[in-house]
């Protein structure tokens, strides 16, 4: 298990957790940061909505919510939401697997821990690249990741 690194669960659908941690082990490896505190949240879309009112003034829900507390890149405090309803949703409508669909979120999430940015074209293509080259090579790790369904 990873040292300040929790995961939580509050919905129904139930989740592999030492492959995230060991997915994360390899993410810390490959792209060399260190870990502050970092909190991963699976969510209901319920509860990403709340968040998502309470702290960005958005009142819908959406498939992850990333807070940096840092700034830094190399060593991560931080706090992610995932919704794993809207994982679902999301990944039937463009044809990839919940599994795969959740890893593509985790990593997703990390890369903007990392720094990493989609508010503009740009920056959106470089982080799209580099999280399609991270689920290509870990995309074993989403096997079976979903437990129960």
């Amino acid at each position: 298990m990873i040292k300040n690194f929790t995961v939580y669960n509050s919905t129904k659908i139930k989740l592999d957790k030492r492959k995230i941690h060991n997915l994360l082990g390899k993410l810390k490896d490959e792209l060399n940061f260190s870990i502050i505190s970092v909190e991963l949240n699976f969510v209901t879309s319920e509860e990403i909505t709340e968040v998502n009112k309470n702290f960005l003034n958005h009142n819908f829900s959406t498939d992850t919510i990333t807070f940096n507390y840092s700034g830094r890149n190399d060593a991560l405090d931080g706090e992610i939401f995932i919704s794993l309803e809207d994982a679902q949703i999301n990944g039937k409508k463009i044809k990839i697997d919940f599994n795969i669909e959740i890893l593509r979120l985790v990593i997703h999430s990390f890369l903007h821990l990392l720094g990493f940015d989609d508010t503009n074209t740009k920056d959106r293509t470089i982080m799209k690249k580099e999280e399609n080259r991270l689920v290509k090579k870990y995309q074993n790790y989403a096997t079976k990741l979903v437990k129960n369904i």
